[in-house]
């Protein structure tokens, strides 16, 4: 009897430390996602920034070459 029970003891202890590494490292790299998730939006504000920036510069471009066309 003894002999099962240790067999039965040491499955718990293997399976618990199985799922706490399988969750460990679930959360593990959840975190890593959210970090680079992050970083990647804040490349993408940037980048539509700039975007936005360029449209404004075009507009401006347009109003000058079109107030130097009526000047000549």
């Amino acid at each position: 009897m003894r002999r099962t029970s240790d067999i039965v003891l040491v499955a718990v202890i293997s399976l618990l430390g199985t799922l706490g590494g399988s969750f460990g490292g679930i959360l593990v790299a959840n975190k890593l996602v959210n970090y680079r998730l992050q970083q990647l939006e804040t490349k993408v504000d940037r980048h539509n920034g700039m975007i936005e920036r360029t449209f404004k510069l075009e507009e401006r471009c347009a109003v000058i070459e079109t107030r130097l066309d009526d000047a000549e």
